[in-house]
């Protein structure tokens, strides 16, 4: 697939999980790029490996704050908005915190990059925005109401960014993750994400705890993924793609039973001596949703999308790169 190459990138939330494996990815590409974190949920140890890149520049910042982000956005190509407040958990107990980043944080992105006369804005969106709509798979266009203060953000954010695209000539694409998982996502803290918080936990020889019965799905998908459909996406010229969100997804079903069950193979085929473990099961989550699973037809036909659904190799590959950090460490 065609590549960002020979640009200069603003990656928002360049510290985060997501963030630092996009700007990796993007300097292999003769990309000039900026990283703008505030470290509140990022780490600069996930960029040791490029911090003394000749074309990589980390500015620690905060989205909230205006006079960072003009300055930021200054002489930039391509915006990667990835910084925000995630997790529907942590947007229950912080509503303000949630809001002042995602929608105000995003706001002052958006302004700043019309400002500056940036080119596109590419957003990380949610599949939170689907809210309580049962439809299966989760299709583009049939989005219910949604469930948490961090879905409305992440609704907001949509909708500001299709206005700007109508009204200020900048082109915007957002890009709705569901599930992110992959080497460097933090399984520390309450609000951990579900992957490697797992395998954390089995590495410890700690069951982890699933909330209700391990029935629930979802779309798991491989950082390798969203980092093609952010290429895809920075480098279409299909003005069906501007102004609109795209599914970000493997286009696949999986309980959390059978992830837990991936994990321990996983765990098992580098370690031998591993024994399996029971799981716990805890009462359901407030604003969850039960089953998350995406159409990729839209990000199929206007991108030209194609993900890599091998989960288990994905699943070995992220096993693996948390066994090589804990021998790091």
């Amino acid at each position: 697939f065609k590549r960002i190459s020979g640009k200069k990138i603003l990656v928002t939330g360049g510290a985060g999980f997501i963030g630092s494996n996009l700007c990796e990815d993007l300097l292999k590409y003769d990309n000039q790029v900026i990283c703008l974190d505030n470290l509140s949920t990022g780490h600069s140890s996930n960029l040791k490996e490029i911090t003394n890149h000749p074309n990589f520049q980390f500015v620690e910042g905060d989205i909230a704050n205006m006079d960072v982000c003009q300055t930021v956005c200054k002489d930039i190509d391509l915006v990667l908005h990835q910084a925000a407040l995630c997790s529907v958990p942590r947007s229950i107990d912080h509503p303000l915190a949630t809001h002042q980043a995602n929608i105000n944080g995003f706001l002052n992105i958006l302004i700043a990059s019309r400002d500056n006369k940036v080119g596109r804005v590419i957003y990380a969106a949610s599949s939170s925005a689907y809210g309580d709509s049962e439809i299966l798979p989760k299709v583009e266009g049939q989005e219910g109401e949604p469930l948490s203060p961090y879905a409305l953000t992440k609704t907001v954010n949509e909708m500001y960014a299709k206005v700007f695209s109508k009204n200020y000539n900048i082109e915007t694409i957002g890009l709705r993750y569901f599930n992110v998982f992959g080497p460097k996502q933090d399984p520390n803290g309450a609000y951990a994400a579900v992957v490697p918080k797992f395998v954390d936990q089995f590495l410890k020889n700690q069951s982890p705890t699933i909330n209700g019965d391990g029935s629930f799905s979802r779309d798991f998908t491989f950082i390798e993924n969203v980092i093609q459909m952010i290429h895809l996406a920075g480098t279409s010229t299909n003005p069906k793609a501007i102004g609109e969100v795209f599914n970000t997804a493997a286009g696949l079903r999986t309980t959390l039973l059978e992830l837990t069950q991936a994990i321990q193979e996983s765990i098992a085929s580098f370690d031998p001596n591993y024994s399996f473990l029971e799981i716990n099961h805890g009462p359901e989550r407030k604003g969850d949703i039960p089953h998350s699973w995406a159409s990729i037809e839209k990000a199929k036909s206007i991108l030209n999308y194609n993900p890599n659904t091998n989960l288990k190799d994905q699943i070995n590959t992220t096993v693996k790169s948390y066994l090589n950090s804990k021998k790091e460490s």
